[in-house]
């Protein structure tokens, strides 16, 4: 730059006119051109990354409670089934019997414990006698509620709704309790486990935002919230494990998928610009703002203080005031106190990439 002036000046000496070629003069009265954005008040969080595993709502591995030989399975693999819905069934054929001859004695108790009673009230049997139909009475209903009991054994019912996992036993297997069925997951809602540094410990709170995503599904974006917080801290990691309810209405998600956690906190209203108008020096930073001096826009260098930052963004603590225009390109070639020309005012939601690609270049 000064040795143009200097050529100039040399110029004007040689022609002796005083006046500067008008390539020159030109050159001389143009304002640096640059690209602008306005600092926006903008919904801002605190981002925490974290790894989870994904756990069902519900889950059981189903097993017999007995030793009997299965005669029916009421399921298919990867089945849906709802709460009540009997899976398995066994060899029940002795219980059923005893049943029928169980309720025929209740039956008959209670019969004669009415027709007692009634012999009471009128003063024709004693009550010594009532008493002696009803205890005879109340140890029929308890036999019938003893076999209907071993005979409810001999089924396995859904204990919720879900999905029921591979079928790892036949039709005509002996069952027992050492010998697995299936499993049964509810994944209407999942749960991931996850866990974050001790030093987030008073910022995590149930209800706080979380979005989670998996390599695995083609990275695609599930949210939820925090449910719950574990009641101690890992003494190895320094850390603790959260749980977060994610919605799973499709069955896309599966238990045990690891996935990528984004935890947000402290939402906040914030004056945040793109992080490109941010010039760092050492450890300040730095913005050029553009101020208006009548017809003339000139930058001035001015110091901000920065708070949290996110994807192409960062949030302004002190410094700069919303609606105030600063250099998003550009700000290498200027300094402080130099006029410039506004090419362009830069979108919020724009792109660096975006903005040069439609800017025009003389």
């Amino acid at each position: 730059m000064q040795r143009l002036a200097i050529a100039a000046l040399m110029l004007v000496a040689n022609t002796g006119t005083g006046l500067l070629p008008g390539s020159i003069r030109a050159w001389a009265q143009t304002a640096t051109p640059v690209i602008v954005q306005e600092a926006i008040r903008d919904q801002f969080v605190d981002r925490i990354e974290a790894l989870g595993t994904l756990r069902a709502n519900e889950s059981v591995e189903l097993r017999s409670t007995v030793t009997e030989r299965i005669t029916k399975l009421g399921f298919d693999d990867g089945q849906r089934v709802n709460k009540g819905d009997v899976l398995v069934e066994m060899t029940s054929d002795e219980e059923r019997a005893q049943l029928r001859e169980a309720r025929s004695v209740r039956d008959e108790a209670r019969l004669q414990f009415e027709r007692v009673r009634s012999l009471a009230e009128n003063r024709f049997a004693a009550v010594s006698q009532l008493d002696e139909r009803r205890r005879i009475l109340e140890t029929a209903e308890a036999q019938v509620a003893a076999i209907e009991t071993r005979l409810a054994e001999r089924q396995i019912v859904a204990p919720f709704s879900g999905i029921v996992g591979l079928r790892i036993i036949s039709v005509g297997a002996l069952a027992d309790p050492d010998t697995p069925i299936t499993t049964l997951q509810d994944d209407s809602v999942m749960k991931l486990d996850f866990s974050v540094p001790a030093t987030f410990l008073t910022t995590l709170q149930p209800g706080l935002p979380i979005v989670a995503r998996s390599a695995a599904l083609g990275n695609q974006t599930f949210r939820g919230t925090v449910a719950s917080i574990d009641n101690r801290i890992d003494p190895v990691t320094r850390s603790i494990v959260a749980r977060a309810l994610i919605p799973n209405p499709d069955g896309v998600l599966r238990p045990g998928l690891l996935m990528s956690v984004e935890l947000f906190k402290r939402p906040r209203e914030a004056v945040v610009i793109g992080e490109e108008a941010l010039l760092p020096v050492g450890r300040e930073n730095f913005v050029l703002v553009v101020e208006q001096d009548g017809d003339t826009s000139v930058v001035r260098r001015r110091k901000v203080e920065v708070g949290g930052r996110r994807p192409g963004s960062v949030e302004i603590l002190s410094g700069l005031e919303h609606g105030e225009r600063v250099v998003s390109h550009g700000g290498l070639r200027i300094r402080d106190g130099q006029e410039v020309t506004i090419q362009t005012v830069q979108s919020p939601r724009e792109s660096p990439d975006q903005v040069l690609s439609q800017t025009p270049r003389g």
